[in-house]
Order: C-alpha cells, then structure tokens, then sequence
C-alpha cells in the first residue's frame, strides 16, 4: 500500500512538474506586452526630436519633473510638488529616494544638467529648447530642492517642463544621440531599463522594479514600427502584437465588431493643418508655378487673400466625415471645444468655393496657379488620403495641386530646410493650452529665443508674437487665458496654418487587455492593464 501511495504520488509530482514546465512560457508570455507603433521613432535621445511619438517611447526610459494625465492636467512626477516663490523663481521639490537605473541617486545637479543640456543637442531636427529657453539659472539649493529663475514671470514653465525628460549628469556628460541610440547613454529613472533599439524596427525594455511609481505588469515590452495600417490592424487581429494606436479609419468599423477585441478612444489635442511657405518673397517657392509651368514673380502665399481662398476651398466636415470616417472632430482652431484658451468666437471655416475663386482672382490669380502639397505617408492617421482630397477641392478653384508623399523620416528630415511649398503637418497641444503652438508652430523662428523650431514654413506675426509673450507671462489665469484667446484669433484671422481638424486617438487592444485612452495620444506601456 505504501508502494502504491508512494508511485501514485510520484505521479502526481511528475505531472504537476510537467504541467509547471508547460506553463512557465505561457507564463512568461503572458508578461510579456508587443505594442505595434504607427509612427518610427527615429531616436532613443530623450531631447532629439519634438514628437509625439519619440517622446512617448523615451518616456518609458526617462522620467520628467512634471507629468500629465489622459486629459493633459499636471501631475507630480519627479518633483512630488512646485512652487512660484516669486513671480520669477520656481521651486520643485524632488521625490526622495529616487535612483538611476544604475543604482545612483537622483540629484538637483542631474536636473540642471539637463536643462542645460536640452537646447545643444548634436543633429537635432527640432527639439525642445523652447520648453526651456525662460530659464535663466538653475539654482540648485540642496539634493533635493531646485529652484528655477527666469528674466520675467513664467506661469506656464511647470507646463513647459512636462515636456522636458531628465538625464544623468554622471552618464549624460559628453553624450550625444548614438550614445543614446546604443544604450550606452540610455540610464533613466523610469519604469523600464533600455535593452535595445533598432531605428526602422522598433525597441525593447524591460521592467524596472526600483522604479519610485506603481509597480508595472510587464516585465518586457516589446515596440514594433508598423508604418503601413493593414500591417497594424492585420497584427493584432492576428494577436502577433496586443495593442496597436491610431487605428485606421477604413478598419475601425470592422475592429468595432471583432470580439477578440476592444477599442479606446478619446477626442484628442493633435490638430491636422496645413501650412504654406513664407520664407521666400519671391517667386522661387518650391513646387509652385503658374499654369504654364513658369516661375511666379512673386510668393503667392505672402498674401492673406490667398491662404484665405484655399482655406475656404476645402470642406473640412467632408474631410472628417469621409475621408477619415469619423475620426476627426472639423476646427478653426487647435484646441477642443472645453480647453482652456478655447475661443468660442473662432468657427469652422464655412465652405466657400465661389468666394475662394473671388478671392484668387481679386489676389492677381484669376486662373489659379499650380502646387505641390507634401505630405507624410505614415505619420498621423488618414495623412496622405487628407492632402489627396484637398488637392481635389484646390484643383476645383483653380489651384491645380499634386501631391509629394514622403515617408516621415524624409519628410521630417527636409522640413527644417524649408524644401516644401505646402505641407501638411499636425501638432498635439499637450499642454492642453494655446500657447504650446502659438510659440512652437507660429511663433517666428528664433534659435536663441527658443520659439518657432518646428515652424518649417517660418511664418511671422510681430504682433502675434508679442500678444503670446504677453499672455505666457501673465501669472492671473483669467487674464491669460483672455489674452490666448486674442491671439488664436489673430492667427485664424491671418492663417499661419490653415487648420483642418482634431484627430480622435484610438487604440486596438486584445481582448483580456484595456487601454487608458490619452488626449496626448502618447501610446505608453504604462497605460495598458488586464481587464478586471
């Protein structure tokens, strides 16, 4: 009996071993998360490019002072608190007991390396210099006490500064970005530690179990560059990838439906526009001739009556409705209706094509002329088909338009040299206030001021630009905000970009898995959790 009981046993052990051996990879699996990205990120360097989505993948790695939530309000990161002590210094208060990945701690000194080191990065496209050029000095008043001066008040540098991800001095010293792209530079405080990084693939992280936040279900997350949308939504219906952002419009319904599936969405603050070069007086613009294919005497877009007229050629319900089937909120402006510094009084540009060809032919353009609009192919949700039906609605007033499709590497790389004629871009507004694009987007472009670096087509408004420094310096919010809403005005009225509409972030994620959708549209490991 003995015998008996003790071979029974043994079974039982060898099945209950071999069972544990055939779970552990499932096991394993199940802590394993694959994101499949639609747009490239094209650097591991915290502060090399000034987009959504290379801020969103280096944060995983890198902490910031100051964090935002799913709807762009403040909230502690680094920094457990903040203070205005005088109208020109701010005080930050850092979390105790935070450490690198490396195990050594967090200091004052790191965080004024970093702001020291954000707008003198080697090759950048366009970064975030201007997120820090009101800063003056750093003071750094003890390990864990910072203090920020500046030359006037600044009400929205803690704003300003959830934008900014915070480096090592003992690592970062001397690192430029394929310091950052190998690893060897990549020493965060954030949830995850850097394993790898294959520009035109994708990365992995693994989990940081020191991190100072709420503990992480994944031990590995796994991003994969997936430009091409059928990829995307083929992937995770596949389960080859458990979560995937901006949802094609075309495939939402059929995703709506799939059970294996959920979707999260939310109206976003990432505004689609379009945006004409004004760097050229002359007639030498890029893409732009007369009907004959002849050089313009002058630069047709320095005229307001144009960039009117082409504004109110295009049917932006139209655009949301068809071309992005339902995805996409029609605007005048760039912020959702709510948002403070909203101005009520801006509308959606009615649709006006008589009016347009009025307009061209009162601006010396009675038979049009003919552009080139450029835009990226794989950046932001409905890009390429977006241009594809505005050169349709211009080509009907006379403006005959071709399209240039460019993959975002090229495209973000020839911005900078004012290569395009017009160009269609987008812009999240993280801050969830106007004056994140007023100073970026609009603002005229001044290196040592910090403003207008991703302003590729250098448009300038004097009088906007001293009607946003105004507002960004006033510490009453009522006030400020009275005066954001003058200048969205002012930039609606003279079209430095012509708005078209707000994206509605959407992700795809497997059944078993949630999402917390963000207005941001930042796709983070950090926001997926198991269903309850």
């Amino acid at each position: 009996m003995r015998h008996l009981l003790s071979s029974r046993g043994h079974r039982a052990r060898l099945a209950a071993a071999l069972l544990g051996l055939a779970l552990a990879p499932a096991a394993t699996m199940a802590q394993t998360l694959t994101v499949g990205l639609a747009t490239p990120v094209n650097s591991a360097d915290p502060h090399f490019s000034n987009t959504t989505s290379n801020f969103a993948l280096t944060h995983h790695i890198f902490d910031t002072l100051v964090d935002r939530d799913t709807q762009a309000r403040l909230t502690p990161a680094l920094a457990e608190s903040w203070t205005a002590v005088e109208d020109t210094i701010w005080e930050f208060r850092l979390r105790p007991n935070v450490t690198w990945h490396d195990g050594q701690p967090l200091t004052g000194d790191d965080i004024a390396f970093t702001i020291s080191r954000v707008p003198n990065v080697q090759g950048s496209p366009g970064g975030f210099g201007g997120a820090v050029r009101a800063i003056t000095r750093v003071e750094v008043v003890d390990a864990r006490t910072v203090r920020f001066h500046t030359a006037r008040p600044s009400p929205l540098l803690p704003n300003d500064l959830a934008s900014v991800q915070i480096i090592s001095r003992h690592v970062g010293t001397d690192a430029n970005p394929p310091d950052y792209n190998s690893g060897r530079a990549a020493i965060g405080t954030g949830p995850y530690r850097f394993v790898s990084y294959r520009p035109g693939e994708g990365a992995v992280f693994e989990r940081n179990d020191a991190w100072w936040g709420p503990a992480q279900p994944w031990s590995r997350v796994n991003f994969r560059f997936m430009a091409n949308d059928g990829s995307r939504s083929a992937a995770v219906l596949a389960g080859d990838v458990d979560v995937i952002d901006q949802v094609p419009s075309a495939d939402l319904p059929r995703l709506r439906r799939d059970p294996r599936l959920t979707i999260s969405e939310i109206t976003g603050v990432r505004l689609i526009y379009l945006q004409p070069d004004f760097s050229r007086q002359g007639g030498d613009v890029p893409g732009v001739t007369d009907n004959n294919g002849q050089r313009l005497a002058s630069n047709p877009f320095q005229d307001v009556r144009v960039r009117r007229a082409l504004s109110i050629a295009i049917d932006r319900r139209a655009l949301a409705e068809r071309v992005m089937q339902g995805t996409a909120v029609p605007t005048g402006q760039w912020l959702p209706e709510g948002s403070f510094s909203y101005n009520p009084e801006v509308g959606v540009p009615a649709f006006d094509p008589t009016e347009a060809r009025r307009l061209l032919a009162e601006a010396g353009f009675p038979q049009g002329f003919r552009l080139t609009l450029s835009t990226p192919n794989d950046r932001y949700p409905g890009d390429a088909a977006t241009a594809q039906a505005v050169a349709q609605f211009w080509t009907r007033v006379g403006v005959r338009t071709e399209i240039e499709s460019l993959p975002w590497a090229t495209y973000l790389s020839r911005g900078p040299r004012q290569d395009f004629g017009f160009r269609l871009g987008g812009w999240g507004s993280s801050t969830g206030e106007a004056s994140y694009l007023l100073r970026n987007v609009v603002g005229t472009f001044n290196r040592e001021r910090g403003w207008g670096s991703p302003n590729f087509s250098r448009y300038s408004n004097p009088q906007l630009d001293a009607l946003t420094e105004r507002a960004v310096t006033t510490i009453d919010d009522a006030q400020r905000e009275a005066l954001l809403r003058q200048a969205v005005k002012v930039e609606t009225d003279d079209l430095g970009i012509v708005p078209l509409f707000l994206l509605r972030n959407a992700w795809a994620v497997r059944r078993g898995l949630q999402y917390e959708a963000r207005a941001d549209e930042q796709t983070l490991a950090t926001a997926v959790r198991r269903a309850p």
